[in-house]
């Protein structure tokens, strides 16, 4: 632990430069499966570029999810905060089924920004609840309540990570103050997806800080190279 916290002095991220590793993570994962899955025909070369970038691309949403909560507590208005994801989450959605299933609309899968909106819609009434119960065994009832109608919705409406995006940026909010005690627990919720352990670990080196970054490029970025990997595939045919 020590050791680690040694590592963790010596190499630390601000919120720009965590947010530039997972667009980099993201673009990586996309990539791969957008423009060489279609092509592996079990070469290999292109299997074990595939695998790496597989892999790489696991360290996106870990990332992601927790930057959520620390904008939930660090935004100066939250409703203009869920109104900015819910309308890029509009935006996106085109792009993100011409990458994800090459036609114009698929009701089958919708694009992370509506996960990401529903975990910050859910806590922001799970907060609004704490504030007026006082009762903390009843809050914690009626929290995972709430938690379990939003991971339900997640899944029913076909959202990116389904039920397992709400848990995690819950998870995430409550330890909050714990960060390492939260990213493990959130690792432990997906552990199928072995190597988002990456994503987790990256989280534990935020140092707090916000560092230089553009807004627009930070919502722009999700549903702009969506829509070149999704032209890419109808003009290659991939």
């Amino acid at each position: 632990m020590e050791k680690f916290k040694q590592i963790q002095k010596k190499f630390q991220l601000n919120g720009a430069q965590m947010k530039y590793i997972a667009f980099i993570s993201m673009f990586i994962d996309h990539f791969n499966k957008a423009i060489i899955t279609p092509k592996l025909n079990y070469q290999q070369p292109l299997v074990t570029i595939s695998m790496i970038f597989d892999i790489l691309g696991r360290i996106a949403f870990p990332i992601f999810a927790f930057m959520i909560v620390e904008g939930f507590y660090k935004t100066k208005s939250r409703f203009k905060y869920l109104r900015n994801l819910l309308i890029f989450a509009v935006i996106s959605e085109i792009p993100y089924d011409m990458f994800q299933s090459k036609v114009f609309i698929n009701n089958r899968s919708q694009n992370i920004m509506w996960s990401l909106a529903l975990g910050l819609l859910t806590l922001m009434v799970v907060d609004k609840l704490k504030e007026k119960i006082k009762n903390k065994y009843f809050w914690i009832f009626l929290s995972i309540l709430i938690v379990a109608i939003s991971a339900i919705s997640a899944t029913l409406l076909s959202f990116d990570y389904d039920y397992y995006s709400i848990i995690i940026i819950f998870i995430l909010y409550l330890f909050y103050d714990k960060r390492l005690v939260g990213s493990l627990l959130a690792y432990l919720v997906i552990i199928k997806e072995i190597y988002s352990i990456l994503g987790f670990a990256t989280i534990n080196f935020y140092n707090g800080e916000k560092g230089k970054q553009n807004k627009w490029f930070n919502y722009l970025f999700y549903p702009v190279h969506l829509l070149i990997l999704g032209i890419c595939r109808f003009l290659f045919g991939l």
